[in-house]
């Protein structure tokens, strides 16, 4: 069965609906907000997504165990198409497809943690505002002091999923989301960061907490992904009801021919 370029967001969202917690970033992606930046691939029942709305694409591949042989038949088939230069977030056992067309740098291993205990939320003290277009200048400002690097879309303030806490008018901590699609009722927690003059007050868990209430009035499956040695963020989102619920592990791709010129 040969791979193909796939536009059906009804054939996608079916696919990845099988298993909304590990495919839900590719379900927002399905969203009006995102499609336009999407690029689909898909052979028999798997699918792989580029993302163009970033500096440097990003490739999604996830499966489950079971499904990891038949995934990586549809990389190795994708892998000629792909840009020179790209990231990529892999479910374990996928490499081997890929590492014939591009040198791969490791980012980690990376945890995703879904929403599985609600309950939990009440035990924190939720706190934080909706943050719009006008704290854009606070929250640059912020994100540069407390989480410089971070991946952070401008346009997802537009959401109304950014909340943010203050002192004295300052921004001390925000939460918000890199996914959020009431249509196929998911979102992804992302950019979660507390000023360095304020950690170990518990804002971290009372933003996310206030934010993961909100989430749950229009979606179904709230999720996120962490770095796996990043014990504090870990210990943050497990204090509030996330669970961890598969791995994965980020690479940036080079193509040979590239790497070698």
């Amino acid at each position: 069965m040969p791979v193909r370029a796939e536009h059906d967001r009804g054939v996608l969202a079916r696919l990845l609906g099988r298993d909304p917690v590990l495919h839900a970033y590719q379900l927002g992606d399905l969203d009006d907000f995102f499609w336009p930046y999407t690029s689909w691939f898909r052979r028999g029942e798997q699918v792989v997504l580029l993302y163009h709305g970033v500096d440097l694409p990003t490739l999604l591949a996830f499966a489950a165990p079971a499904d990891t042989g038949a995934l990586a038949v549809l990389l190795a088939e994708v892998a000629p198409v792909l840009p020179a230069r790209l990231y990529a977030h892999l479910s374990p056992g996928l490499t081997d497809a890929l590492s014939g067309s591009f040198r791969l740098a490791s980012g980690g291993r990376h945890h995703r943690m879904a929403l599985t205990d609600p309950a939990r939320l009440g035990e924190v003290a939720p706190a934080g505002v909706v943050l719009g277009a006008a704290d854009l200048p606070q929250v640059r400002e912020l994100y540069a002091r407390a989480y410089p690097g971070n991946w952070f879309d401008e346009r997802m303030l537009q959401t109304g999923q950014y909340l943010g806490v203050r002192d004295g008018g300052a921004l001390v901590a925000v939460a918000g989301v890199h996914v959020f699609s009431p249509v196929y009722r998911v979102a992804a927690l992302g950019n979660v960061t507390t000023h360095p003059l304020w950690r170990g007050r518990g804002l971290g868990a009372s933003v996310v907490a206030a934010l993961c209430v909100r989430l749950r009035e229009t979606v179904e499956h709230v999720t996120l992904n962490v770095k796996a040695d990043n014990v504090a963020a870990v210990r943050l989102y497990e204090r509030v009801g996330f669970t961890r619920v598969a791995d994965y592990d980020e690479w940036t791709l080079t193509a040979l021919a590239a790497a070698a010129g």
